[in-house]
């Protein structure tokens, strides 16, 4: 029985060894890139689909200039050459042909395999040219909302809510102030259908203290249907989503940490004397004379003591 060894990569180069560390496994990934590919035969349609959704991705998308013909459903090894090849995770296909016209392959890779797929045909769709209004900030983090009961209730519905959440999720943000929340993506799951449509969000006076929201449509709009989907097994797909286990920090003594994440340190001393404690020289801080009591009582103590020849 032939064995199959993995090839280890040693870096010859400080560059090198940077980019190992870049793409190894972490407990925290780093943002995950989307490849915009084009394919063999593409409609117009497809073409700005594809132009208007990358806008929406950057910084963190790559686009593909030159068409690649391939058919993701017959074989992913051109996917994967080039997920590993761009360190991208995310990727969307599009063609166009008779038997499935205006066709978008979305899909996520694991460990530069491809773990889930599914194909949507664009049905109606509205440029962003077609809305007259202005446009939001290029890498702007965006509110996903999802209505409908498929995305809860229907497996493939809820595979693909998770798939767009992973593709239009944006940087990771611990907090998010009032005026950073300019755009909206909506999806609405209806009769068999995902309806996308964007949102500019205006804040306007009110008369107080919170602004009155509203809501200008931007573009793209777009309807999908499903088509086709190839979704990993319920094991690998526990597996992809497995985080590893965080490593037990070493213990440093006398600090811990409060329940608002502060921390705290401990400092021990010697005992001090407050007798020999030097004040300021002020009439209530002065220094009184031992009293008669006081003098009285250390005599007696050192008297008590014994001394070295009766021991």
């Amino acid at each position: 029985m032939a064995t199959v060894m993995q090839r280890i990569v040693k870096p010859k180069t400080q560059a090198a060894k940077r980019g190992l560390e870049v793409r190894a496994p972490k407990l925290e990934e780093n943002d995950k890139v989307a490849m915009f590919i084009k394919g063999g035969h593409t409609s117009e349609t497809i073409t700005q689909v594809l132009k208007e959704l990358y806008l929406l991705k950057k910084p963190n998308a790559i686009t593909f200039k030159r068409k690649n013909i391939m058919r993701p459903f017959d074989d992913q090894s051109s996917i994967e050459f080039f997920s590993q090849k761009n360190d991208s995770s995310l990727f969307l296909f599009g063609s166009h042909s008779k038997k499935r016209p205006n066709n978008l392959v979305l899909g996520r890779l694991y460990d530069h395999h491809v773990l889930d797929m599914v194909e949507l045909g664009v049905t109606h769709f509205r440029s962003m040219q077609d809305f007259p209004t202005e446009k939001i900030a290029m890498g702007t983090k965006p509110c996903l909302v999802f209505e409908g009961e498929a995305f809860e209730q229907d497996h493939k519905h809820r595979r693909l809510k998770n798939m767009l959440i992973d593709f239009f999720r944006g940087v990771k943000a611990n907090n998010v102030r009032l005026q950073g929340l300019e755009h909206v993506l909506q999806f609405t799951a209806l009769d068999g259908k995902v309806m996308v449509r964007s949102y500019k969000v205006l804040l306007k006076k009110s008369g107080s203290r919170t602004p009155r929201v509203e809501l200008s449509e931007i573009g793209p709009a777009l309807d999908l249907e499903v088509r086709r989907t190839r979704l990993a097994s319920d094991d690998l797909y526990k597996k992809a989503c497995k985080k590893p286990k965080k490593g037990k920090p070493k213990k440093v003594k006398n600090v811990k940490t409060d329940v608002f994440g502060a921390k705290m340190g401990r400092v021990h001393m010697e005992r001090q004397d407050f007798s020999k404690l030097q004040t300021r020289k002020m009439k209530g801080l002065k220094r009184q004379a031992p009293s008669d009591k006081e003098n009285a009582k250390k005599a007696k103590t050192e008297s008590s003591e014994p001394s070295a020849q009766e021991t």
